[in-house]
């Protein structure tokens, strides 16, 4: 049985396409673990990342708004009626209007409560950094990884110091062991437990070992395009913040310390571990959640991507920053918060006006996740989503040259040398229930930035420049199920996101990018103008509605 024969390795495979709750009460068992860094997808989508940017319909407000003149009108009118008329009035129609003014005000007070909560309470808010890994492919870059990380500090009197992947997809700290020498771990900051004052070896379910000992169990974590074998330890990890504000924002949380660590995708990117923020149900259980094990008088994190590399992104516990939300926050609750996931109801998915069939009967779902860089849509629906969403830029029916279904050179060379992002496309709408703004997504958020050479079959000869989606294809098997979605990075970029651990929900606001302050830039940024998938937004923004001047998708 498990548990009684020594060096027993827990194996967690694929937690999106296998893991049930349930399985945690049995003694011996497989529990599954998928943690979507964004080296998977890339790895996943041909090697290719991308931005996917969602803009909420709303505006910002400065202040709440009175009552609507219209139904205050309505009310007044009603109040006069008995005396200006022998008339009955209509105790329906005045019960109505009430109930929307009783409503009306229930929403701005509940507004005023979010911004006081905002901040009442100080946040400990971590700075992030992006970074940019290139992937080659004879001898040039076809597209770049990304991936954000912060600052933690475990152990105690003398803190260790270590960089971490915040990722809403996973519930773990992860960080290297001392004791492992491969190479891969060499690159990286290494836990010492002995050097930690506060340190407890435990075992796999948090029993406590004798001090000095060391678990027979060890987990095996399968990540997307690598793995990582570990043991167990009690310790003390706080947030780090700003350098002159030291450590901030503890928790005595049960931890994976890694005794092997394959090389991808560890040994490419400057990170040392993973900080798993989803809900405790995804964990292997009680104590193993930093976030849970937080004593926070607010029990929410929200997270903000800058737009540009020379933004700073941040993640805040505690709260959140209300001068970086354009919009008031529209609230989603966790949809199957017994799966562990940050993961919303999707009731419709339309491309301009046209709703997509996979989603018409409201069963759809979509993964709110930090450590993902595209898009990922159910596979049944990818074909669907590229033909409604690609846009020609330009068509030579002729090919190159001049007169009739000719096109000039200097026409195609420009063409070529566009960013799709820049182009004019259907928005693409993630409907979130009748009583909330949609996430809607643009050309900038889900186009390819270098369109595509492709024949056109009709005509001999012909040739277009065609502007593609970047998409992720998922094969998600139950309990999760083949129709949900991934909304990774790009997101994240255009939305400012709160997640209520208490209430389970995830809150929505336009991100504020005049506040994204200054930052030293991302590493390994690719050069200013790269169409390289992955490749950053530019600096001063898309070129604003419209087609461009050699838009062209006649054929």
């Amino acid at each position: 049985p498990f548990g009684s024969s020594p060096g027993t390795v827990l194996t967690f495979l694929d937690h999106l396409r296998y893991y049930h709750p349930k399985a945690m009460a049995k003694q011996f068992f497989r529990l599954t673990l998928y943690i979507w860094l964004s080296s998977r997808t890339a790895d996943s989508c041909d090697s290719e990342v991308t931005s996917f940017l969602a803009v909420p319909p709303d505006r910002r407000e400065t202040s709440p708004p009175g009552p609507a003149p219209d139904l205050a009108s309505e009310l007044a009118a009603l109040k006069a009626a008995p005396q200006a008329a022998p008339a009955p009035a209509a105790p329906g129609l005045a019960g109505d209007l009430a109930a929307l003014l009783a409503k009306k005000k229930e929403k701005e007070s509940q507004g005023r409560k979010e911004a006081e909560v905002a901040t009442a309470e100080p946040l400990h808010t971590v700075k992030l950094v992006k970074q940019y890994v290139p992937i080659e492919k004879n001898g040039s870059v076809i597209a770049y990884k990304t991936a954000y990380f912060g600052k933690i500090q475990v152990g105690s009197p003398e803190p260790q110091d270590f960089t971490v992947v915040f990722d809403t997809g996973s519930a773990h700290l992860v960080v290297p062991n001392s004791a492992c020498q491969r190479e891969t771990c060499l690159k990286h900051n290494r836990y010492n437990e002995s050097k930690s004052e506060t340190s407890i070896p435990i075992e796999h379910d948090g029993t406590i070992l004798p001090r000095g000992s060391v678990s027979q169990h060890s987990v095996s974590i399968t990540f997307g395009t690598g793995k990582v074998t570990g043991t167990f330890v009690r310790d003390k990890a706080c947030l780090k913040g700003d350098d002159d504000q030291g450590p901030g924002g503890c928790a005595t949380v049960n931890m994976v310390v890694a005794n092997d660590m394959s090389d991808q995708p560890f040994s490419l990117f400057h990170f040392d571990g993973i900080l798993g923020l989803g809900l405790e149900a995804l964990s292997l259980g009680p104590g193993f959640s930093f976030f849970g094990e937080m004593a926070l008088p607010v029990q929410r994190f929200s997270v903000f991507l800058a737009r540009t590399d020379q933004g700073q992104s941040s993640i805040s516990f505690g709260g959140h920053d209300e001068s970086k939300a354009a919009s008031g926050f529209s609230w989603v609750p966790v949809a199957k918060p017994e799966l562990g996931y940050w993961q919303v109801q999707v009731h419709q998915v339309r491309i301009g006006d046209t709703i997509l069939d996979e989603c018409v009967d409201g069963g759809c779902r979509a993964i709110l996740d930090t450590g993902t860089s595209l898009l990922g849509a159910p596979r049944q629906a990818i074909k669907t989503l590229h033909s409604l969403l690609s846009r020609n830029v330009l068509v030579a029916p002729n090919g190159i040259g001049h007169g009739e279904g000719f096109v000039t050179q200097e026409a195609a060379d420009q063409a070529l040398s566009a960013d799709c992002r820049n182009q004019e496309g259907d928005k693409l709408t993630f409907d979130l229930g009748p009583d909330v703004p949609g996430i809607v997504l643009d050309a900038e958020d889900y186009f390819r930035p270098k369109p595509f050479n492709m024949t056109v079959p009709e005509i001999d000869g012909a040739w277009k420049l065609t502007c593609r989606s970047l998409l992720l294809p998922l094969d998600l098997q139950a309990p999760l199920g083949p129709k949900t979605f991934i909304l990774g990075e790009p997101v994240l970029r255009k939305y400012y996101t709160i997640y209520d651990w208490a209430s389970k929900r995830v809150g929505f606001a336009q991100a504020d990018h005049s506040q994204d302050g200054e930052a030293q830039g991302a590493i390994g940024s690719p050069e200013e103008g790269s169409l390289v998938a992955g490749a950053p937004l530019s600096k001063k923004g898309a070129s604003g509605p419209g087609k461009s001047a050699f838009f062209n998708s006649e054929i």
